[in-house]
């Protein structure tokens, strides 16, 4: 009973730094009317309940296959990202993702970092 006792907390912290299940909400519609510049706003909301989540270290990126497109936070809102992202002339379907890298407090140790992929989102860009 003893040695329970002794690892109850490490197993507790365990449990509660593994409870990060990020929630992202992809805001952005699911097609857009061509434009000339061939850029398209895309935007999320992510949230998490996890308590030791830094949110001044979130680093929010659009990812489209190899390719990464930082975001930056939407002044006057809570948890939201913005960007625009190119599709050249010819191509009709952009799929991305979300990524958020971050950091958070772990107990008895120096931050750690972590990072959150959203699902796989499809854009389609109709022309006129």
């Amino acid at each position: 009973m003893f040695k329970v006792k002794k690892l109850l907390p490490l197993i507790l912290s365990g449990v509660l730094l593994a409870g990060c299940n990020g929630t992202f909400t992809n805001l952005t519609p699911r097609q857009e009317i061509r434009s000339a510049d061939n850029l398209y706003p895309v935007e999320t909301a992510f949230s998490s309940q996890q308590q030791t989540l830094n949110w001044d270290t979130i680093k929010a990126s659009v990812v489209i296959g190899n390719d990464f497109y930082p975001m930056r936070y939407t002044q006057l809102m809570t948890n939201r990202w913005e960007t625009l992202i190119p599709a050249p002339p010819g191509n009709n379907i952009i799929y991305y993702r979300f990524k958020f890298d971050y950091n958070y407090n772990a107990m008895g140790a120096p931050p750690r970092s972590d990072s959150k992929l959203s699902p796989i989102y499809r854009l389609e860009i109709k022309d006129h």
